[in-house]
């Protein structure tokens, strides 16, 4: 997957079709790429999946890996000195605060549990970082927090490649 591109976008074992279409709709229109770290709680064949990506399948980048440490070498963060921005409720910087850069990987976990602690707790992540929202809140709808801290990065970085 080439690393010239403003961000990338991983989903930890995702559940819900329809979110991940959503994305991978948001994914083609912003030239950022879409990484699907297995198990995956659906087929990508899936109606659900489809009928939410609409015909964007063929101009998203997206590519599914067997567990998130193949993604991560996949993405090279070793050599490309990419960051890895883990997402989550449990985060201590809100996504407006972090500082983006091209390149840098945007990691959500699954809509109904969030990244585990393993994971939160990986050496090679930069930042955990949270969207605000009321004490009584659970978490926003994946496709939704993607698309917010998609545009702040790309915001930050002047929309890069966007008319």
């Amino acid at each position: 997957m080439p690393q010239n591109l403003p961000l990338q976008i991983v989903l930890f074992e995702p559940e819900i079709p329809p979110n991940t279409g959503n994305l991978i709709r948001l994914c083609a229109n912003t030239g950022t790429a879409l990484h699907l770290v297995e198990p995956l709680g659906f087929s990508l064949e899936e109606k659900a999946l489809r009928r939410a990506g609409l015909d964007y399948h063929e101009t998203a980048r997206v590519q599914v890996h067997a567990c998130l440490a193949d993604c991560l070498e996949a993405l090279d963060i070793t050599n490309s000195g990419a960051r890895i921005f883990a997402i989550t409720t449990k985060g201590s910087v809100s996504y407006h605060q972090a500082s983006y850069q091209p390149g840098d990987i945007l990691l959500f976990g699954p809509e109904t549990r969030g990244l585990p602690n393993e994971v939160l707790e990986d050496p090679q992540i930069s930042a955990r970082i949270r969207i605000p929202m009321r004490k009584d809140s659970r978490s926003l709808n994946l496709s939704n927090a993607v698309a917010i801290i998609t545009y702040e990065a790309l915001r930050q970085m002047d929309y890069p490649d966007l008319a």
